[in-house]
């Protein structure tokens, strides 16, 4: 009985984030793309391409053009993403197609709209994406990419084939502007996939090499209250051993980690880099279906 209910949470929760995001995506491709004249890159923009050509409708030339890919990558993807990422795709079509039309388009400044656009989709994409479906198309190549290069970012995967979608609008808009604004659009896209997906959970990561390799631990301890771990190392130069103490922080206690390791040890070396993504006490839990241990 348990069992089931959480089967139906979850599943309820994927609707919510199917409907949630692609009503930001579909109102970054309907109500900013569509009257703005430029392609937004990906199937949609080639759907937004044919609509202006010949005036038909966005969601379902996207649905169709969606068809080749599965075929292609359905094998590669699962049975289970297919079958989510058929659902979000029914469920955005319906969005653009019959919902969004209801509303007013925005007619003023296309740069404005280029940079809405981005942001929206970015934002509904990335809700899409973090319950595992897609919304199809290059989406599809995205998540087989990645299946087989976990390390590359969304975003660029995103960028670097919506580019190709965008360079088509300026013969199909007879506007070498359409491409730039379709660029300004896909910029925005990545920016914020990336930060919604990795900055939500990114943080820093300092290395400190140091001979009080104990102190520096505890004084970054009543700093900040972040645990560290200590690593035996030795010196290539030197010969000499040091301790490494690894801290994972916050971006805004970066400075404080720094200036305690500093104040035990002037000598140290720090080093301060990106952590996409943190999981673990203090910083996001697990995803749902992850295991930890």
């Amino acid at each position: 009985m348990k069992r089931r209910t959480s089967r139906w949470k979850e599943h309820a929760t994927d609707l919510a984030f199917d409907l949630a995001g692609s009503f930001l995506m579909g109102v970054g491709v309907y109500t900013f793309a569509l009257k703005g004249g430029f392609a937004t890159g990906g199937l949609s923009g080639m759907a937004l391409i044919i609509n202006y050509l010949w005036g038909l409708p966005v969601g379902m030339v996207t649905l169709a053009l969606n068809v080749p890919l599965v075929l292609l990558t359905w094998r590669t993807l699962g049975r289970g993403f297919f079958l989510k990422s058929l659902r979000t795709m029914v469920v955005s079509t319906l969005i653009i197609d019959f919902v969004l039309p209801l509303f007013p388009v925005y007619e003023g400044s296309r740069l404005l709209a280029a940079g809405f656009s981005g942001v929206l989709m970015g934002a509904g994409l990335s809700l899409i994406y973090m319950r595992g479906s897609s919304t199809g198309g290059s989406d599809f190549l995205i998540h087989a990419a990645k299946r087989k290069a976990p390390h590359i970012s969304f975003g660029n995967l995103s960028l670097a084939i919506d580019a190709s979608v965008i360079l088509l609008g300026i013969p199909a808009f007879g506007d070498i502007d359409a491409a730039l604004y379709g660029m300004v659009s896909a910029f925005a896209l990545t920016i914020v996939m990336d930060k919604i997906i990795y900055g939500a959970g990114s943080g820093k990561l300092v290395l400190v090499i140091t001979n009080e390799g104990q102190a520096v631990s505890r004084a970054i301890d009543a700093a900040v209250e972040r645990g560290s771990t200590l690593v035996d190392v030795t010196g290539s130069y030197s010969g000499l051993p040091r301790r490494m103490v690894m801290c994972a922080c916050s971006n805004n206690e970066v400075f404080k980690v720094r200036t305690a390791a500093h104040r035990v040890d002037p000598r140290a070396l720090v080093m301060i880099c990106e952590a996409s993504e943190v999981f673990g006490e203090g910083f996001r839990a697990p995803e749902v279906g992850e295991k930890t241990g």
